[in-house]
């Protein structure tokens, strides 16, 4: 009787980029032996739309539609880093309303994020309960948005100085109204997820990553904060008010899939405080810094002039950027978004650098999964939360 021969030969797939539980259009080269991973490589590139080189012809307020298309999950973090890096080169002040706007929009998006990212993440590990519920909450954050700013993923809400209108009346709320259903929402998934000993034994231990490599790695966000290391940059840079408000930075010491699971979470939790105190709190007062709308930039300009009263708001106000560079970078929900910013004395900038949090976060893809079996690559992806508009710019 012939054995037959076991083949030792390693065998190559491809995940993606069209991959059903692929997070956008990412394709990863995995060898295999077996089940076990031995080697992955990811390929980018499938949604490069030359966001950068576009920002390089464009004003300021004429590229602020085309940001929200980077992370269009969490559409006002580019926008804020957008109006953030000339607002710092031009040393524009931002009216305290304004700011408490922000704020409110910032978290809304945060937790809008944080979402989208848990639904599909569960549906990855095989638990297709969440992602019905996590619509459900998100469909009224973005009824917020829509009834603010007239549009519900891209808005193009920030200005410079400020942001585009006000808040309508009774938004204010509908939003606390919002705050305190969500607030049972989150227990609703934790009794749900947390405990569930079938999730337990997909993400515990899966994925571990140690403070110290997280560092080394650039990683930012709730992957950095899930490996020990209490680094927020609402609280490092102290940009709009965050500082007025009462709140913890979220951080757990494991390092593995359940530790960023959690820190998303309890992340969560903390955006709805965060809302509630800016919206108990908001300060009257303009919703946009009208100086620096002047068309002219003549220096002996009076208020109630042609400009002021013939020229509507709606043309861009040519803003010039002054020669020098800047960088500038706020906490998105999925780690420090950053914008490397060289003015040249006109309207367009002469470099616009963008530092995408998922790009950088997923570098640490290949050393993750190497050694893990193959269905640990869809957990450990998964728990790193990416955007392929963001990561192929």
């Amino acid at each position: 009787m012939t054995v037959p021969a076991t083949r030792k030969d390693l065998m190559i797939v491809n995940m993606g980029p069209h991959h059903p539980s692929m997070h956008g259009v990412l394709r990863l080269i995995v060898t295999l032996d077996g089940e076990d991973v031995i080697d992955c490589e990811p390929i980018l590139g499938y949604l490069h739309r030359g966001m950068e080189k576009i920002a390089e012809n464009r004003t300021i307020i004429q590229y602020l539609p085309y940001v929200t298309r980077w992370d269009y999950l969490a559409t006002m973090f580019t926008e804020a880093i957008t109006v953030n890096a000339p607002e710092q080169l031009g040393n524009i002040q931002v009216p305290k309303r304004a700011s408490y706007i922000r704020v409110i929009m910032l978290e809304l998006s945060r937790i809008a994020s944080h979402l989208l990212w848990l639904g599909p993440f569960m549906a990855d590990i095989g638990a297709q309960t969440p992602f019905f519920y996590i619509f459900r909450e998100r469909e009224l954050i973005y009824d917020l948005f829509e009834a603010a700013t007239g549009m519900r993923m891209m808005h193009n809400f920030f200005r410079i100085g400020g942001v585009a209108a006000d808040l309508p009346h009774g938004w204010i709320d509908k939003c606390l109204d919002f705050c305190d259903y969500f607030l049972t929402g989150i227990a609703e998934y934790q009794k749900l997820i947390t405990r569930n000993p079938i999730f337990l034994e997909r993400v515990e231990g899966v994925g571990i990553i140690g403070g110290e490599e997280a560092i080394n790695w650039g990683l930012s966000g709730p992957m950095l904060r899930a490996s020990g290391i209490q680094w927020d940059l609402r609280k490092v840079d102290h940009y709009e008010c965050y500082d007025e408000f009462d709140w913890e930075v979220q951080w757990q010491k494991e390092g593995d899939s359940l530790a960023r699971y959690l820190v998303r979470i309890s992340e969560m939790t903390e955006s709805i405080k965060i809302i509630q105190q800016a919206l108990e709190g908001i300060p009257g007062g303009p919703y946009e810094n009208l100086e620096i709308r002047r068309f002219d930039r003549a220096k002996d300009t009076v208020w109630n002039e042609f400009d002021y009263r013939f020229i509507s708001k709606k043309p861009s106000p040519t803003f010039e950027l002054s020669k020098q560079e800047l960088y500038v970078r706020v906490e998105a929900p999925k780690g420090e978004l950053g914008i490397f910013l060289i003015g040249d004395k006109g309207v367009f900038p002469w470099r616009y650098k963008i530092r995408p949090p998922g790009f950088i976060n997923l570098q640490i893809l290949p050393q993750l999964v190497k050694r893990m079996k193959l269905a640990d690559i869809m957990t450990i992806l998964g728990s790193i939360d990416i955007i392929m508009g963001e990561v192929d710019r």
